[in-house]
Formats: C-alpha cells, sequence, structure tokens
C-alpha cells in the first residue's frame, strides 16, 4: 500500500489501513516517546495515545508534509505535554527538606532504553538523563537525529522550523551534553 492509500484508507476509516500504520510506525513512535519520558510503561501509554491522535484527526492531516514527519510531530508534542503534565505534578507536591539535594545534583539514573547494548547500558542511561536535561527544543532535535536518526531535513520538517536552526540547536545541544556529562563524571570520580 503507497501512503497515498494508506492515507486514504486511514481518511476512510478502513481497519486495515489502521493497522498498516500501526504496523509500519509503531516502533518509530514507541522510540520516539520512550527517547523524551524514559519510562517503558509510559513510552507505551504515549505510543497508543498518539495512534489514537491519529485516528481521531486524520481527517485534518493535508498531506503538506510526508505521513512519518506527521506522526513524529504528534510523538513529539504527546511526549513534552505527558513531561509538563508530570513536572507540574511534581511541583505541586514538591516540598523542600533540609536533607534534600539541590536540584542539579546528579543521581545514577535507572532508565535503560531497549535498544541499547548490555554492556552500554550505564553510560547510555546517564546520557539519557542528560538529554532530560536539555531545552525542549535542544532536546527533541538531538533525540530526532541521533535516536531517531532523521536527516537535518526531517528534523526541520517535524520540528517546523529550518534546517540552520536545527543545525544551531544541534550545536547547543551538544554543548550542553558536554557540559552537562563532565559534570557528572566529576562528580563520580570523588
Amino acid at each position: 500500500m503507497t501512503e497515498y492509500e494508506l492515507i486514504a484508507g486511514l481518511k476512510q476509516g478502513h481497519e486495515q489501513a489502521f493497522e498498516e500504520l500501526v504496523d509500519l510506525y509503531k516502533n518509530k513512535v514507541y522510540n520516539t516517546c520512550l527517547g523524551f519520558v524514559q519510562n517503558e510503561e509510559d513510552g507505551e501509554e504515549l505510543t497508543q495515545d498518539v495512534f489514537i491522535k491519529v485516528f481521531e484527526n486524520i481527517g485534518s492531516f493535508k498531506g503538506e508534509s510526508k505521513l512519518s514527519t506527521w506522526l513524529y510531530r504528534i510523538a513529539v508534542t504527546q511526549s513534552l505535554d505527558f513531561i509538563r503534565r508530570k513536572n507540574r505534578k511534581k511541583r505541586s507536591g514538591f516540598l523542600l527538606s533540609i536533607s534534600s539535594k539541590p536540584e542539579n545534583e546528579w543521581q545514577q539514573p535507572d532508565f535503560f532504553h531497549p535498544g541499547v547494548a548490555a554492556e552500554q547500558k550505564e553510560n547510555a542511561a546517564v546520557l539519557f538523563k542528560a538529554i532530560r536535561q536539555l531545552p525542549e527544543q535542544q532536546q527533541t532535535a538531538f533525540l530526532l537525529q541521533k535516536l531517531e536518526g532523521l536527516n537535518q531535513q526531517e528534523v526541520a520538517d517535524v520540528m517546523r522550523t529550518t534546517v540552520s536552526a536545527v543545525e544551531s540547536l544541534l550545536q547547543r545541544a551538544k554543548a550542553n551534553l558536554r557540559k552537562n556529562l563532565e559534570t557528572y563524571y566529576k562528580n563520580i570520580t570523588k
């Protein structure tokens, strides 16, 4: 089935078209969501939410971008919205105790991405924790390019920005990651 046929089938409400869409993109959507939320259960839930959103909103898809670009946009938006909601809940219930650690102090993360080799899991967990500290735009550009393998033009399409803006975001993300990871490794060697 071509992308055009798939979109037509989705707009007509054909179950087979929706099943094919899920089969084609479930891993990419899951990995994108997982890269942001760093929790398998949340990643699975968000993946379902993305496909529900697609099902509900396919009628508004104008075809101005590729279907995959639209899916990535929805996955990124759903993931960032989830993180914002989660952070609001944390802030509203947060009580600062005398013994609490400063917010910027690193702790060993407990998240492991399923696409990472077993011997690299600890390093990957540290990297994902550092990625999580990036501003949203930098985090999005970095995850889409490095985790999903999108080229800069595709990242720009998903983020609705220019290639030069993506280049700038990636440079700043790498600089921030370098700084955050240096801080982490200095702290664990003390």
